[in-house]
């Protein structure tokens, strides 16, 4: 399968064969119970089990690294969301040589199709830098754009005739043409305009859905994402039994609608219910390793370790897709089984190219700031004290950093523990578990002694006939 995997150097696909031998003797036993184990917490950092694997390269917005095969990248998308995201890599890396051919694989994709506006805007970025090849070619372009007046102009004139003789099918046929012409040359808001006018003469739940799919892809591109839900409604509420890929089409929009408006945990639980049968086809919009990475990042910063284990480790479905992104299935298992060095490791190697990612890239930050802080609320779980300078180490910062860290998820109440500044250790705060059952004995005897005495005084009302009895409705 085309994809990320392809990256692999042979090396480094050995290794990960290596790790799956080993991993049955490995027992993945969550975060270490005693004070015993504090210093092994946070994961091995030499054990060659845990080196992280980049198949995505380290080729972010700094250009360090190596650079991202953005031709494997580019081969997992069609139509206009291949170019959007050939150009958004060209805009954000910092490395001339992926943005120029970032440049030039959309400039090569653009002419395939009739968007002369986005041509237009391709070659004044390439300007002279990939040679006569790529240089404006006005006489293509206006060839384009006559051929296209001729179009819309033939499209109009059936449009006017269906709509004469009132036929519903043919009317809706027209608005999607017109749509899809309008779609083509780049004109998103007139596109829109025209699929939603196809509602009112939808006949049957097929055309609903179909309806709903097109101004989902529209909207998308748009970042109308309020429109994205909107739709994602009504094509689940229709009659009809959405077949497998529909639906998970439905669940991959939702999930987008739910990330960019930063509810992560919806996010998540949208790309988890995603089936494998999604495969490719949706490229126009998402691709299956995007499922992973999304759905994958979401469920670390957003669910607790049940659901962690629950929901997507133990998600057969899920592991389809985890299977193409090798990097996001062993973080999460790195996190999960308490390797947080490892787990860090990674989410570093990934970051620069995810910070490429259209979807992605405005909620890197916070993801992995989530991800930090509940590696850090995990590890001091079991212990009653822990020392800075270990954990700095496992969490490969500084001693100062860490203490920042901790104070601020101390004053939010999300770790209930003090720090010595002087010694460099964390105490946890634990409740006092005896006082707590003797305050709740004591409860439960005064809530026992209220109840038996209004069972008494009830029982010599009714024995000295002192109820009033109340009066029958006539």
């Amino acid at each position: 399968m085309a994809g990320f995997e392809k990256q692999l150097s042979a090396p480094l696909r050995k290794g990960i064969a290596e790790e799956a031998m080993e991993g049955d003797d490995e027992a993945f036993d969550g975060a270490p119970m005693g004070n015993e184990e504090m210093f092994s917490n946070g994961g091995d950092i030499d054990d060659p089990r845990h080196t992280p694997i980049s198949t995505l390269g380290k080729a972010g917005a700094s250009g360090g690294g190596e650079l991202m095969d953005v031709e494997a990248y580019a081969s997992l998308y069609t139509g206009r969301t291949k170019v959007v995201r050939l150009l958004f890599i060209a805009k954000r890396c910092g490395n001339e040589a992926m943005q120029l051919e970032a440049l030039r694989m959309a400039h090569d994709e653009i002419k395939k199709g009739e968007d002369t506006q986005l041509y237009h805007e391709v070659t004044a970025r390439i300007g002279d830098r990939l040679g006569p090849q790529y240089a404006l070619d006005q006489t293509w372009a206006d060839i384009v754009d006559r051929r296209a007046e001729h179009r819309k102009e033939k499209l109009e004139n059936e449009f006017n005739s269906y709509k004469t003789n009132m036929i519903k099918e043919s009317i809706r046929m027209g608005y999607n043409d017109i749509a899809d012409f309008y779609y083509a040359h780049g004109q998103l808001g007139d596109a829109f305009k025209n699929y939603v006018r196809t509602r009112d003469y939808c006949t049957t739940s097929k055309h609903i859905i179909q309806m709903c799919l097109n101004v989902i892809l529209v909207s998308i591109e748009l970042e109308q994402f309020m429109h994205v839900s909107n739709y994602v409604s009504k094509a689940e509420q229709t009659p009809e039994q959405l077949d497998p890929i529909m639906n998970s089409k439905l669940r991959c929009a939702a999930g987008l609608a739910y990330l960019e408006t930063k509810k992560y945990k919806l996010a998540a639980r949208k790309f988890l219910e995603t089936g494998i049968e999604l495969g490719n086809n949706y490229t126009d919009v998402i691709a299956p390793q995007d499922v992973a990475i999304y759905g994958g990042l979401c469920a670390l910063a957003s669910f607790d370790r049940t659901e962690l284990k629950n929901k997507v480790i133990d998600n057969i479905n899920f592991s389809n897709f985890l299977e193409l992104v090798p990097e996001v299935r062993e973080l999460i298992n790195d996190f999960y089984a308490s390797h947080y060095a490892s787990c860090l490791e990674y989410l570093e190697n990934l970051k620069p190219n995810l910070l490429l990612d259209i979807h992605l890239h405005d909620h890197i930050e916070m993801l992995y700031t989530e991800i930090r802080h509940k590696a850090i609320i995990q590890y001091t779980l079991p212990f009653i004290s822990v020392e800075l300078h270990t954990m700095a180490g496992a969490f490969k910062t500084s001693v100062a950093g860490l203490e920042k860290e901790l104070e601020a998820l101390i004053t939010e109440n999300k770790i209930q523990a003090r720090i010595d500044s002087h010694n460099k250790i964390l105490y946890a705060r634990h409740a006092d578990q005896r006082n707590a059952t003797f305050q709740r004995v004591l409860q439960t005897g005064v809530e026992f002694e209220r109840d038996v005495r209004a069972m008494l005084l009830r029982a010599n009302l009714i024995k000295h006939e002192s109820i009033m009895k109340s009066a029958r409705k006539l």
